[in-house]
């Protein structure tokens, strides 16, 4: 047994070099603490870089934790223009790249480590008598193969989720001969205009998919199809004909001028042929045939296609953590306090109540999930959220109770649920997957949340201007936007 007071000389482990990652790391410098951070991709955040061709719908003001740019603008960083929109490459190269380079920051981030299991040092998930006591035991796997045990007194698990995207077909589950087709099918959002250009250059191109990440692929293809002669895009998404008033978003009525440009050009795409929407359609079946994939739903079969891009979202990988007591929403897979504030059938990402390390607690104490990962299967959260929620979480972790108790919002002016925040995967708040989604009703055209208010603030949550930055207390997170 290893006595405690050595344990309190343990790192907190972070898994996961994205944005929210770092920002951990950063929160925890800031409080005195030695964290280390393990990222299984050869650069930080490898995550981001996986659409790094993509433009994000927000500033860079809303892009940069505060406690990262602290330490940046101590070493003499030059922020990017804040109302300029990066791609996410450039959110690597131009602020996690620098972030983890600094000297404060660099000896604690290790690329090349996957993390492949966390446990408590010398108890299964079964054992009870003295498991609070133990620190945690990370099994890490280098570039090389070799794996090797790291012991830390916490865990803050940032690994997001785009590593796991859901499948094609409807049901949750692959659909039948989905996995025997992972060479012809792409799940995100694919480079069709750079590195992956030659496969869908020419070719019958199926989208499967209703939320930005899937305007952006079919945008990006009509694209290449003006450039490339024989190229044709389907689209196809599982919302009925009858409910599609709201599916490209608020037009020139969105808080985000370039979000509702981007649903109101695929709108006119649609309109005017050149590209075939087919509604209603549930995925079921993808057979390989002489005449190309046909992909088949309950009730018909779509034309055959060369290369299906399936834009449905995404879901934790909670395999990791398997030797842990996790307490977590059954449906969501988000930490259970959390799955009734973000649930997408009843929330869009602007009512979404404020929360910290409270709604992130499990009965394994030290261990918490956060950012995109900290939402399961929910596809609203915001990169801010997840500032918010690691600022939280580190004072939790160095013994600041009334730090982790308070809730910090910095919002935009217009307020939380026209803000335009970004959302972590790289499209804008409220940018539900509808196909994920039973009841997009949260997130109608005209805005980008329904307005509320919030007693107490200036100026209200949702409706109208509010502070820069809201503190609310424990007491008042329900009151915001819910």
């Amino acid at each position: 047994m290893i006595p405690s007071s050595a344990i309190a000389r343990f790192p907190v482990a972070i898994i996961g070099a994205g944005p929210v990652g770092l920002a951990a790391a950063a929160h925890l410098l800031a409080k005195g603490e030695e964290p280390v951070v393990f990222e299984a991709g050869e650069s930080v955040g490898a995550g981001v870089l996986a659409w790094g061709h993509v433009r994000l719908f927000s500033p860079w003001r809303y892009v940069v934790d505060g406690a990262a740019a602290a330490l940046l603008a101590e070493a003499g960083w030059t922020a990017p223009e804040p109302e300029g929109y990066p791609t996410g490459r450039e959110v690597v190269e131009r602020y996690l790249a620098p972030l983890a380079a600094l000297p404060a920051l660099r000896p604690f981030v290790r690329l090349g480590a996957r993390v492949e299991a966390v446990a408590r040092d010398g108890f299964d998930k079964m054992k009870t008598d003295g498991r609070a006591d133990a620190p945690f035991l990370l099994t890490v796997r280098a570039a090389a193969g070799r794996e090797a045990p790291f012991l830390a007194k916490a865990v803050i698990d940032a690994s997001g989720t785009t590593g796991t995207p859901n499948p094609l077909g409807a049901a949750g589950v692959p659909a039948i001969g989905e996995r025997g087709l992972r060479g012809r099918v792409a799940y995100g959002i694919p480079d069709v205009r750079g590195v992956d250009r030659a496969a869908y250059a020419g070719k019958r191109v199926l989208v499967v998919g209703s939320g930005h990440s899937a305007f952006n692929a079919l945008l990006d293809l009509v694209d290449l199809a003006a450039e490339a002669p024989g190229t044709a895009i389907t689209w196809a998404i599982r919302r009925p004909a009858d409910r599609l008033a709201t599916l490209f978003g608020g037009g020139a009525g969105d808080a985000l001028p370039a979000r509702g440009a981007l649903g109101e050009r695929v709108r006119a795409l649609v309109a005017a042929g050149r590209l075939r929407l087919v509604p209603g359609f549930r995925a079921a079946r993808v057979t390989e045939t002489a005449e190309g994939i046909v992909v088949a739903g309950e009730d018909e079969a779509l034309p055959p296609v060369d290369r299906i891009v399936v834009a449905t979202g995404f879901r934790p990988d909670l395999s990791l953590l398997a030797e842990l007591r996790l307490d977590l929403d059954p449906a969501i897979e988000s930490p259970a306090a959390l799955g009734p504030l973000i649930d997408p059938n009843l929330h869009s990402c602007g009512t979404v109540p404020p929360h910290g390390e409270a709604e992130l607690r499990q009965p394994e104490p030290g261990l918490y999930v956060v950012g995109m990962k900290s939402y399961g299967r929910a596809p609203t959260s915001l990169m801010l959220t997840g500032y918010e929620q690691v600022r939280s979480v580190a004072c939790a972790l160095t013994g600041d109770a009334a730090g982790a108790r308070e809730v910090r919002l910095v919002l935009p002016e217009t307020g939380v649920c026209s803000s335009g925040v970004l959302a972590e995967r790289g499209v804008a708040c409220c940018a539900a997957d509808a196909d994920t989604v039973a009841d997009e009703s949260a997130a109608a055209a005209g805005g980008c949340c329904a307005p509320a208010t919030v007693e107490g603030a200036a100026g209200g949550c949702c409706g109208g201007s509010v502070p820069q930055v809201i503190q609310l207390t424990a007491a008042a997170r329900g009151g915001c936007c819910s």
